[in-house]
């Protein structure tokens, strides 16, 4: 339901001439004393200290940190994974046989920002969005009940339709439409195929399709994670990969296993509860069947309020950046992208949505530019107020300010009101 990011080419296809160039230029920097320099080789180098630690700095320094930045462990494997790259470029500009063309396949994928770069990197498969976004709104029961798929669809609705420009029947339609497709996929398909990556988004609907092949699997269930891609940008998700990319994380897929089918399941039921215990048990864990999991469920834990201020994550770093001067809610949004988000997992309308929800509690805690007021969303700029502040710096509790009911999972945050809430200190929720 939510806007997937732009995919973008550039930074994920690499060109070793161009990186042989970078790390000569690395070296002149080097020897004529660029701070600037020196901070990046301190951040891929740390034993590297100050300059006089530089004076034996050869290329092949310079090479490491290069392949570093760009997230490798040495040059031979930049070499290497560019060398792979190219190949994969050559096997779809010659047409060569679909990847998935030897059994009749499913791509399942939680949103359809590959959909189209499937197809130019030659897979034959079908495709299938599953896009319904757990980690915003009530998750109570199992999305293929009718009740669920109503509760989802009037919070979903209400979320990003007016963004988005849906009805609630629409919503209610394709939620039903992506259930049929999840049941009959291993009857429909000899091998079905997930892509996912990192994040709470990807990984909160990976764990609702393990729980749901967990009672019934087709032939072949494959799984293709990701949580990093060699580039020159930060790897946000599938979306961002050109078409050699994602025949390079085709030869890396892997068979799902029993235990990965039952940690799904075991997650998803966490997931539910009203209780955040058993979930940030599991997030405090390393759960080696899946190993993106755990890190993805305290990051989903972290939206709920803070013992400090009673801020989930997401509201607490839209007020540290207005606590730094006026930004426009798509300066915000791209920010936190860029930076400040530690596991990126919004969309830019799932963004939206909180500034709005922030907007209804009994005082202000930022105010819309007047003369922005009616220009489009991206486009309007925030400014903090005092009550803002106090809230940020833990003078005031946000749930004492009346803000609007919202849901982390199964788990529902009212106003002035006990409330689970997250101490990322301990990695714990604590019920008051």
């Amino acid at each position: 339901m939510a806007e997937t990011p732009q995919r973008i080419h550039v930074p994920f296809r690499l060109n070793l001439e161009q990186q042989k160039t970078r790390a000569k230029e690395l070296c002149r920097a080097v020897r004529a004393g660029d701070p600037a320099t020196m901070a990046r080789i301190a951040a891929c180098r740390p034993k590297i200290g100050g300059s006089s630690d530089l004076v034996g700095f050869r290329l092949s320094d310079a090479q490491a940190v290069i392949a570093r930045e760009l997230g490798l462990l040495s040059w031979p494997k930049l070499k290497a994974h560019i060398t792979a790259m190219e190949r994969a470029r050559t096997a779809i500009g010659d047409r060569r046989a679909a990847p998935d063309g030897d059994v009749k396949t499913l791509h399942l994928r939680c949103g359809s920002d590959i959909a189209g770069t499937l197809t130019e990197a030659g897979f034959s498969g079908d495709f299938q969005e599953y896009s319904n976004p757990f980690c915003q709104g009530p998750v109570t029961g199992d999305p293929d009940q009718s009740e669920q798929i109503e509760a989802r669809a009037h919070f979903l609705t209400q979320a990003y339709g007016d963004a988005l420009g849906f009805s609630f029947s629409q919503c209610a339609d394709k939620l039903r439409l992506q259930e049929a497709a999840l049941a009959s996929a291993a009857e429909g398909y000899e091998r079905v195929v997930l892509w996912f990556e990192h994040d709470s988004y990807d990984q909160l609907v990976l764990i609702r399709c393990l729980a749901h092949f967990a009672s019934g699997m087709p032939r072949i269930l494959d799984l293709v994670s990701a949580n990093g891609f060699p580039g020159s940008a930060r790897f946000i998700g599938l979306g961002q990969l050109p078409p050699e990319a994602l025949r390079l994380l085709w030869s890396s897929r892997t068979s799902v296993s029993a235990k990965q089918l039952a940690l799904g399941h075991r997650a998803w039921q966490a997931l539910k509860s009203p209780d955040p215990a058993m979930l940030a048990a599991m997030a405090r864990t390393t759960l080696a069947p899946l190993p993106d999991l755990a890190p993805a469920l305290r990051r989903h834990l972290r939206e709920l309020p803070s013992v400090q201020n009673g801020l989930g994550l997401t509201e607490e770093l839209i007020l540290e950046m207005l606590a730094e001067g006026s930004r426009t809610i798509g300066q915000m949004f791209h920010g936190l992208m860029s930076e400040r988000e530690p596991l990126p997992w919004l969309g830019d309308v799932m963004f939206l949505h909180i500034v709005e929800t922030m907007r209804r509690g009994s005082e202000q805690v930022f105010e819309i530019s007047p003369e922005t007021a009616a220009e489009p969303w991206p486009r309007r700029a925030l400014t903090i107020t005092e009550t803002g502040r106090k809230v940020l710096r833990g003078e005031q509790d946000w749930l004492a300010l009346t803000p609007q009911d919202r849901w982390v999972g199964g788990i529902r945050i009212r106003p002035n009101a006990p409330a689970w809430r997250w101490d990322d200190d301990k990695a714990e929720a604590v019920l008051r």
